[in-house]
């Protein structure tokens, strides 16, 4: 049987999110709930999606407010906090808005970026927007964590187009539907650094119907010291660049991460 085809957005793969191995078992939780421990709070996640980070920040004891552009995601987000204690839920807030420009009615001593949604941000005029934004909700001795991929030469390079690639196994849905993940790199603009993905999911529904889900976005990549100067235009100063989850300092290991910790400059 041929598989019926659509193409998506983030909000029809909500469901789907928390059991995809590379978000299900992405090993940055830790380090962000510790970060998060650290500033004592509050603190404003942007992306929050369906709550990966945000509610075990939650259950560590912290306020957090989680902002994502996809209400579908935060509905999922909503369902998950349903089956957490009410000492946990009080502590979480859920705006759906635009990490670009956001005016929310309080100051967080922590924003946080966990697994690169910043990336989706594709021209400068938004990136910086969306740091403007931040540091307008930092306290004074505020701090932002930015985490992005850190580009690699023999990946960005290859000539590999059009190919799926990916090893996860399949996962089955509660309500039944047999899912494998795929994904592919459409096209690439190596002058404005952005690349077309697709993250593709294969879907056999307990009926026998195949469905062929594809989800597209671009993802716009940043070098080390392209993300300082941007940091630094809006009103930064770098504390730590990490090459992973573990505090590891960048350039110890290649590719590895390129996770920015920065504090609101003064003035």
């Amino acid at each position: 049987m041929s598989a019926s085809e659509s193409t998506t957005g983030h909000d029809y793969i909500a469901e789907y999110y928390d059991t995809v191995a590379d978000y299900r078992e992405r090993p940055d939780v830790q380090f962000f709930v510790d970060a998060a421990k650290h500033s004592e709070g509050p603190v404003l996640e942007l992306g929050c999606g369906t709550g990966r980070v945000l509610i075990p920040t939650a259950r560590a004891g912290i306020e957090i407010t989680g902002l994502d552009a996809s209400e579908r995601m935060l509905g999922v987000c909503r369902k998950r906090l349903l089956d957490e204690p009410p000492e946990v839920r009080s502590r979480v807030e859920l705006v759906h808005g635009d990490m670009r420009d956001f005016d929310l009615p309080r100051s967080f001593r922590l924003v946080t970026t966990p697994f690169r949604p910043f990336q989706h941000l594709v021209t400068v005029a938004d990136q910086m927007s969306c740091l403007e934004s931040i540091r307008r909700h930092l306290t004074g001795d505020g701090r932002l964590i930015l985490d992005v991929f850190n580009p690699s030469l023999e990946l960005l390079t290859s000539n590999d187009l059009g190919e799926e690639f990916g090893d996860d196994e399949p996962f089955t849905m509660p309500s039944g539907e047999r899912v494998v993940q795929r994904a592919r790199v459409v096209s690439r603009d190596p002058l404005n650094q952005v690349n077309q993905i697709e993250l593709i999911y294969y879907v056999t529904h307990g009926n026998g119907r195949e469905e062929r889900l594809v989800q597209a976005f671009p993802m716009r990549y940043l070098f080390r010291f392209e993300l300082e100067h941007l940091l630094v235009r809006s009103g930064f100063t770098l504390e730590h660049v990490y090459a992973d989850y573990e505090g590891t300092p960048y350039g110890s290991k290649y590719p590895g991460e390129l996770v920015a910790v920065a504090r609101k400059s003064d003035g």
